[in-house]
């Protein structure tokens, strides 16, 4: 028997914010303080499944959820996201967007980002 989707059954505990298409809800596995998800309230795997108003949405509660991390954490900067098959890392197979705050110091040669996916091809600076 398949395990439940874990994006599906959310404690309310970890449930942010929303709108009646998606969540925001804290990492169950932070990389940095106050990371965050963004997720689609319908089961989808992919961003590419996505509707128009799940899209409009989505984006919506980025920025709502960006206000928040700011408000409680004060980051830096940001990386945002998204892991889409499981060719590019995806392990729970529903829709989530990664919004991370980043801290001056909590890296130390930050350049590159998310290039860094693929560590042999992300520096491309002298």
């Amino acid at each position: 028997m398949d395990k439940p989707c874990p994006f599906c059954t959310l404690p309310a505990s970890r449930i942010l914010g929303g709108d009646a298409l998606a969540i925001i809800a804290s990492d169950g596995f932070p990389v940095a303080p106050g990371h965050a998800l963004i997720i689609p309230r319908r089961h989808i795997a992919s961003f590419f499944e996505t509707t128009v108003a799940e899209r409009s949405s989505l984006l919506h509660l980025l920025d709502e959820a960006k206000a928040i991390i700011d408000a409680g954490f004060g980051p830096d900067a940001y990386n945002i996201g998204i892991n889409d098959g499981s060719a590019a890392g995806q392990t729970v197979a529903h829709l989530h967007i990664h919004l991370i705050p980043r801290y001056a110091g909590d890296s130390p040669d930050p350049r590159g980002g998310v290039r860094w996916v693929l560590p042999e091809k992300a520096k491309y600076w002298p």
